[in-house]
């Protein structure tokens, strides 16, 4: 690992390799996107080939009922009883941040209000590159159940024998998904974003990716909504003293498993990164004066993991601004968020975590403003109507007004 003193460079060095591919990244989404909306299933069928190294019939894009039902025989009996606690804990946790419409009354017959409802219709884009991301499946889906929505699609790369892994299907089985698509990378993407004969336009697309599904989100925001632009996964650690070492170290190591994942430790103490900078190879150790100054390059950082291995980890929380989700004590590993505690680990990285927070029911969810005024209420507040609407010189708008007075 890097041993640096934090400077405004210091970000640069951690996050500044993740651009240098940008640009060819961006024109090859483009293509691909300007193909599959021209195209549609053909275009899928084509990148599916060239990317994946399958040859797929038009009926084979969807996954079949043979194919999900032959997928439990293929899985460890003893999955379904973890699946069942990560299930458990995952939709006690979004059972709480449901909210409902709600009404005001106000003076003179003025009613106000929100009126909330699901989004009807999402994309779900789960990884199966190096390793099938099964908890990615109902990390994703279960805050859309939980929100109302009422149809759930999944896509995911198939394997090399044309077929989806049956983790993913049981899992995404067990949860009353719609219909999976044998589909990866910025194609799957583009087929969400504007349907095809076979795959159904969305709404809103969420779930992990590579740079180009990332890309791909990023060109087709505004077709339809995206949960958020997720670069690499990445952890901070807040250690001195205090922490027991191969924690630090098991933790830091856990990151490099993850592609491009960045791993960054935070100390003032000499000794702790002397001990793992010989044993983690890849990542960056920051060298810090005290617990406060660690809290504020944390914050800069704003982190997707930040793990807080301190003696009193509870007195520093509030002072963390900017983090995907923090992690606190020496028995709070990343892992337990990765797939069992209950918030999804679909986090906001590369910083964004200043203005976005990790996927939740609310990304589910869409407002109406609900506005009722009586004659009375409207007579009331007319002056001022037409005062703010004069300056902004609307005219019409001032009539619209006037004219239920005639």
């Amino acid at each position: 690992m890097k041993v640096v003193k934090f400077s405004g460079k210091t970000l640069e060095n951690i996050y500044g390799r993740l651009s240098r591919r940008k640009l060819r990244v961006k024109k090859t989404v483009e293509k691909i996107i300007q193909d599959v909306h021209a195209q549609g299933d053909d275009a899928l069928i084509s990148y599916t080939k060239k990317f994946d190294k399958v040859l797929l019939s038009q009926k084979q894009i969807r996954v079949s009922e043979s194919e999900i039902s032959g997928a439990y025989q293929n899985i460890d009996a003893e999955f379904i009883a973890s699946l069942k606690v990560a299930i458990n804990n995952v939709s006690d946790f979004y059972n709480k941040q449901i909210r409902k419409s709600w009404k005001i009354n106000g003076d003179e017959g003025v009613r106000l209000g929100e009126i909330l409802r699901p989004i009807e219709r999402i994309g779900v884009y789960v990884p199966s590159g190096t390793a099938p991301l099964v908890s990615s499946v109902y990390m994703s889906v279960l805050p859309a159940k939980i929100a109302g929505v009422s149809e759930i699609y999944l896509a995911t790369p198939p394997a090399a024998n044309g077929e989806v892994n049956p983790y993913i299907l049981a899992v995404a089985n067990l949860l009353k998904v719609n219909a999976v698509f044998k589909l990866g990378g910025a194609q799957a993407i583009a087929a969400f974003a504007f349907g095809t004969k076979t795959v159904p336009k969305v709404d809103k697309i969420v779930g992990p990716g590579n740079d180009y599904v990332t890309e791909a989100k990023r060109q087709v925001f505004g077709y339809c909504d995206i949960d958020m632009l997720a670069g690499p996964s990445e952890v901070v650690i807040i250690a001195n003293n205090f922490a027991n070492p191969a924690h630090v170290i098991a933790d830091l190591q856990a990151q490099a498993e993850h592609r491009l994942g960045i791993a960054v430790l935070i100390t003032n103490s000499k000794k702790l990164a002397r001990v793992v900078r010989k044993e983690v190879i890849n990542g960056y150790v920051i060298m810090v004066k005290n617990l406060e100054e660690a809290i504020e390059v944390s914050n800069k950082i704003a982190p997707e993991h930040l793990e807080l291995l301190v003696k009193q980890p509870n007195k520093i929380i509030r002072k963390i601004k900017n983090a995907g989700a923090v992690f606190v004590g020496a028995y709070s590993p990343v892992v337990i968020g990765d797939y069992i505690s209950g918030p999804s680990h679909v986090l906001p990285t590369s910083g964004t975590a200043r203005f976005f927070s990790g996927l939740g029911v609310g990304d589910f969810m869409k407002s109406t403003h609900l506005i009722c005024y009586s004659k009375k209420a409207l007579e009331k507040v007319a002056p001022s109507v037409e005062k703010i609407a004069s300056l902004e010189g609307m005219k019409k708008h001032i009539h619209s007004l006037k004219v239920r007075f005639d």
